[in-house]
């Protein structure tokens, strides 16, 4: 009789094996088996990702996705992009149809809930300011009351302007356009007295216009805009790792972790933080599903996140920018990521 019940439930047991769905694979495990991930990107906003004359996509955002495609690949080129407006990118990543959105894309309450996606960290502190021409002889945002302004569509911008005007009693002629392209064109056309969108953004795209000295930046920031990678909620294993490739790249920064020197700080360093981070003790990486040494691969590849600032937005790029809050947190400024322990 018990070995009647025994086979019984054995029986019971692989048939409902049988029935029941196979577990979804991993978003780490689809990218592995590609061979390659895949990143969605902006339609080219300088500084943060842009084609150079090549077709090559460079830039802060871009980064770290050649961050994450060095940590599981060990090759920072195995990382192919698709271009996305802001009314398309969180669809694409809804669908699956990117493995990361790594774009320009605030995080807000409404779009962290309710739309299966997750925000991972800030990599960016960003605002909203506003770009017009100086013959206009504004100097405040308050000096726009009744003023027709550019906006791209599926952003915060449309909200944080209407915000604004509600806040302070001012009246916008909002202009909304489907492509950051479209935007800007209508813009420089002269179909808008003022042009709204993140001040980063702005600072490439006055360099970009035909006479650049014929435009100005007003100073007023009317918004927060974090930054950062956007992931599928469904994976929090893909989470984590999206999530801990920026925090060791602002770990690597505060530790004085550089592209030039972590090969020898790997061998020698005897700092117990460092060690832990660049794989010399400790099994972090593979609790991550990569190999121990996946911070070491990522510094190889893009440097710091100092490093990758100073290439994309220092003083002798085309479009830079100060750090100001994006600094360190021991240097007055609002990054601090938790440590590898």
């Amino acid at each position: 009789m018990k070995k009647l019940l025994l086979s019984l439930a054995a029986g019971l047991a692989l048939a409902a094996a049988a029935s029941a769905p196979a577990l979804a694979q991993s978003t780490l495990d689809k990218i592995k088996a590609r061979g390659h991930i895949i990143c969605g990107t902006s339609e080219g906003v300088p500084g943060f990702s842009l084609q150079d004359g090549n077709g090559v996509w460079k830039g802060f955002d871009t980064d770290v996705c050649r961050a994450l495609a060095a940590a599981i690949f060990n090759d920072p080129d195995k990382a192919t992009y698709l271009s996305l407006s802001s009314k398309n990118r969180l669809v694409a990543l809804q669908s699956g149809e990117i493995d990361v959105l790594s774009r320009t894309t605030t995080w807000t309450l409404g779009r962290d809930i309710g739309q299966g996606l997750t925000f991972t960290t800030v990599n960016y502190y960003d605002g909203q300011g506003f770009i017009v021409r100086k013959k206009l002889n504004v100097n405040s945002v308050k000096e726009l009351d009744g003023a027709s302004v550019c906006v791209s569509q599926g952003t915060t911008t449309e909200l944080n302007l209407a915000d604004y005007g509600r806040t302070h009693g001012l009246k916008f002629e909002t202009v909304a356009f489907a492509t950051l392209e479209d935007t800007v064109q209508a813009y420089e056309a002269g179909r808008c007295d003022a042009y709204t969108t993140d001040l980063s953004a702005l600072a490439g795209t006055r360099g970009r216009l035909k006479n650049p000295e014929e435009h100005i930046l007003l100073q007023q920031v009317i918004s927060k805009e974090p930054l950062g990678p956007w992931v599928r909620k469904n994976d929090p294993a893909w989470f984590d790792l999206v999530r801990w490739t920026v925090f060791a790249l602002i770990n690597a920064e505060e530790l004085g972790v550089t592209q030039a020197n972590v090969e020898e700080m790997a061998k020698t360093s005897q700092n117990p933080e460092v060690r832990r981070m660049l794989g010399a003790e400790g099994k972090f990486g593979e609790s991550l599903g990569l190999g121990n040494d996946w911070v070491v691969r990522i510094v190889k590849a893009v440097g710091n996140y100092g490093e990758s600032f100073e290439r994309h937005f220092g003083p002798k790029t085309r479009n830079p920018l100060p750090r100001g809050v994006n600094k360190l947190w021991t240097e007055g400024g609002l990054h601090y990521a938790p440590p590898i322990r």
